[in-house]
């Protein structure tokens, strides 16, 4: 399934790669800021090995990771690996860095692998 928006991603395709058993000590609220036509903002919570997205934005996340539309589309596209886009200032993270290491094993910020 090609996925053609970070939303469709975010909302549809994110919760069916989620790798719960990867989750067992994550406890966290992520931040998602998207810039360009398609970005917007959306929480990620994760908790008792569950993901949950929605539209909005979170008072006090443990991290925010942000990002512009194209770049993500390219990440989750495999166009862009996340260690590229960190490296080159692509994306940004806000917060529990160590998180995002951690997620990375979840499938939820290693989407182009």
């Amino acid at each position: 399934m090609e996925t053609k928006t970070p939303k469709e991603f975010l909302e549809k395709t994110l919760p069916a790669i989620f790798k719960p058993e990867k989750a067992v000590s994550i406890d966290a609220i992520v931040q998602l800021n998207l810039t360009g036509p398609n970005g917007g903002d959306w929480i990620a919570t994760i908790k008792n090995q569950t993901l949950q997205v929605t539209e909005g934005i979170h008072p006090s996340p443990t991290l925010t990771v942000k990002i512009a539309d194209s770049d993500f589309m390219d990440l989750i596209s495999g166009k862009l690996s996340a260690t590229q886009a960190f490296f080159a200032g692509k994306i940004q993270f806000i917060g529990n860095f160590t998180l995002a290491l951690k997620l990375k094993d979840t499938g939820f910020l290693d989407f182009g692998s």
